[in-house]
C-alpha cells in the first residue's frame, strides 16, 4: 500500500481537520493538504522529469512544505532522501551523489552552491521550498497517485557507519507502514486533535511520527523557530491542546529545568535516541507525571524496536519498577528481539550480546551496498551493533554501543568518520575520538591525540580542518594529546581503557 493512501484517506474523512499548522497559522487542513500534494506529485512529473523509482532529496530545516513534498514523493512513486541540513555541504553532495538525487528541496540553512561545488558529476536540480519556483509548482495539474510494491524503497535514510561513509538504508512502504502500526498500537493512541510538535528534526524520529499521526488525522505543529526552543515550547504547551513531541533524553531534560507552566496541555513526550539515567527519568516524572513514553530503535528499523510505554514508567506492582526505568522496554508488537552470540545464536536470559532483531520493520537492505547489507542482515536477524541483555520478562537492557556511535544533544556523531579527517593533518600520527558524559549534551567528542615528532598542532587547526569536511556539530569538543593511544595485544585501540582515563579528567572547554 502507498503510504500517501494514508493522507487521502484522512482527508476525505476529516476534509476541515487541521493538518500542519507553521508560525501560529494552519497551513493546511487535510482537505488543502491533500489537493497540493496532488499537484506537487503532478510537478514532479510533468515539470521536473521524475519517474517512479526516482530519488528527490529533502536538504530541509523544519517546515510545512516537508509534509506535503514527503506525501508528493509517495504519491508519485518517488524515493523521498530527507537529509540532516546540520552536514557539510561536501557530506550533502556524497548522498546526492550515492543516490543520483533528481531534485533536491532545500530551505536557506543550505547552501545549494557549495554543495554543487563539492559534486563532480552534478545532475541534481535544487529548488528553494521559499522561492516563487516552488510556488509555482503547486498550480501543476494533479497526479494519480502511484501504484508502488510494499517492498519499494519509500525513505532512504542516510547513516554514517564504521567505515566512515554514509550508508543510505533502503526503509521500504512495507517497512515504513509497520512502523506506522507500532506507533499506534504500542506507543501513541494518535487521533484527530492531538498535535505533534516538531521540535526535533524532521529529518530523523520527528520526521518519520508524522506518518502515524498523518495516518489518525492528527496536526503536525511546527515551531516558529524551526526546531529546539524551550520558552515557545512554553507557550505551546499554554495554548494547543494534547501535544506531544519526540525528544532526546538530553531535551527531555532541558524542559524539565526549563518549562515554566504546568504539563496540563501535554499528552507525551516519546524518548529515545540515547541513553535516559534513571535518575533523570524519575526527575522527568516528578516534573510531568505519567507522560513518558521510551522507544529504541535505528534507522535500520525504523523507531521500531523496544518500547517502555508511559504507564510502564509508574507501575511499580512487582517492586522492579527501577529495573524497568534502567531498561529500553520490550519488544513492540510483530518484533522478534534476540541477543545473540558470536554464533548468532540466541543467549541464555541475563547473558550479554549483540542485540539483534526481525520483523516487517527491518530495512530492505543497504544502497549501493551488498557487502555490508549481507553482513548486518546475516542470519536473518538485524545485526544493531548494540550490546545488552534479556531479563525473563524480556526487557532489554543496553549495555554498550558495539559500534562506538556517539550522541550529543541528540545528533549522532560516528568516531570514525572525525578520526579519518583528523589523520589528514600531516602531524597526526594516530587518533581516537570518543563520547564522554556531559550534563548538557548526554555525550560530547573528544579526540585523543598522538602526534608525529616535532611541535603538535595546535586546536584551532584540527578545528579548521574538521569544519571544512564535516559538520559543525561533529568537531571534537576537547583535544587530548598523548604519547601513545593504550591497545591490546592485535594492536586494536582500547577505548574504554581511554573513556575510564578521560572521565577523571576537567570538563570539556
Amino acid at each position: 500500500m502507498n503510504l500517501a493512501k494514508h493522507l487521502f484517506r484522512s482527508a476525505r474523512r476529516l476534509p476541515g481537520q487541521p493538518a500542519v499548522i507553521e508560525r501560529d497559522r494552519v497551513e493546511h487542513t487535510y482537505g488543502t493538504l491533500a489537493r497540493r500534494t496532488l499537484a506537487l506529485a503532478g510537478a514532479l512529473h510533468a515539470r521536473l522529469g521524475v519517474a517512479a523509482g526516482d530519488r528527490v532529496a529533502l536538504a530541509m530545516g523544519n517546515n510545512a512544505a516537508y509534509v506535503e513534498l514527503l506525501y508528493a514523493c509517495w504519491a508519485a512513486g518517488a524515493t523521498a532522501i530527507p537529509i540532516n541540513v546540520k552536514l557539510h555541504p561536501k557530506e550533502i553532495a556524497f548522498i546526492l551523489d550515492d543516490a543520483g538525487a533528481r531534485v533536491c528541496f532545500v530551505t536557506d540553512e543550505v547552501d545549494s552552491a557549495a554543495i554543487d561545488a563539492a559534486r563532480p558529476a552534478g545532475g541534481t536540480t535544487f529548488i528553494d521550498v521559499d522561492s516563487r519556483e516552488y510556488r509555482a509548482l503547486a498550480h501543476e495539474a494533479p497526479a494519480a497517485v502511484a501504484e508502488v510494491a510494499p517492498d519499494d524503497t519509500a525513505w532512504l535514510f542516510y547513516t554514517s557507519g564504521t567505515t566512515g561513509r554514509p550508508k543510505g538504508v533502503m526503509l521500504t512502504h512495507r517497512n515504513l507502514l509497520a512502523m506506522t502500526l507500532n506507533y499506534l498500537a504500542d506507543v501513541d493512541a494518535a487521533a484527530a486533535g492531538d498535535h505533534l510538535l516538531h521540535a526535533a528534526p524532521m529529518s530523523h524520529g520527528s520526521g518519520l511520527y508524522t506518518l502515524p499521526n498523518v495516518a489518525a488525522a492528527a496536526t503536525q505543529l511546527i515551531p516558529a523557530s524551526r526546531g529546539f526552543d524551550v520558552p515557545e515550547i512554553d507557550e505551546i504547551m499554554a495554548l494547543a491542546p494534547k501535544v506531544k513531541l519526540f525528544a532526546a533524553p538530553t531535551m527531555v531534560m532541558r524542559l524539565v529545568d526549563g518549562m515554566k507552566g504546568d504539563a496540563e496541555c501535554l499528552k507525551g513526550i516519546i524518548y529515545g535516541g540515547g541513553p535516559m539515567y534513571v535518575a533523570d527519568c524519575l526527575r522527568a516524572l516528578d516534573r510531568f507525571g505519567p507522560r513518558l513514553t521510551q522507544i529504541y530503535g535505528q534507522g535500520e528499523a525504523p523507531m521500531t524496536i523496544s518500547v517502555l510505554p508511559a504507564g510502564e514508567h509508574v507501575d511499580d506492582h512487582d517492586g522492579r519498577r527501577m529495573q524497568r526505568l534502567a531498561s529500553a522496554g520490550r519488544a513492540q508488537t510483530g518484533v522478534d528481539l534476540a541477543v545473540l552470540g558470536a554464533d548468532d545464536r540466541p543467549l541464555a536470559e541475563g547473558e550479554i550480546g549483540e542485540v539483534a532483531v526481525r520483523g516487517e520493520m527491518v530495512m530492505r537492505g543497504y544502497l549501493n551496498n551488498a557487502e555490508a547489507t549481507a553482513k548486518t542482515l546475516a542470519s536473518g536477524w538485524l545485526h544493531t551493533g548494540d550490546l545488552g541483555h534479556l531479563d525473563g520478562q524480556g526487557y532489554l537492557t543496553l549495555v554498550d554501543r558495539s559500534k562506538d556511535l556517539i550522541i550529543s544533544g541528540g545528533s549522532n556523531i560516528y568516531p570514525r568518520e572525525v578520526e579519518e579527517v583528523l589523520l589528514r593533518h600531516p602531524q597526526v600520527r594516530e587518533v581516537a575520538v570518543i563520547g564522554v558524559h556531559d550534563a548538557d549534551w548526554g555525550e560530547v567528542a573528544v579526540a585523543v591525540v598522538a602526534t608525529q615528532p616535532g611541535a603538535p598542532p595546535g586546536e584551532a587547526e584540527l578545528d579548521a580542518l574538521c569544519l571544512h569536511h564535516i559538520a559543525r556539530f561533529k568537531r571534537p569538543k576537547r583535544y587530548v594529546f598523548v604519547a601513545e593511544l593504550p591497545k591490546n595485544a592485535t594492536g586494536k585501540v582500547l577505548k574504554r581503557e581511554l573513556r575510564e582515563q578521560l572521565d577523571s579528567l576537567s570538563p570539556p572547554r
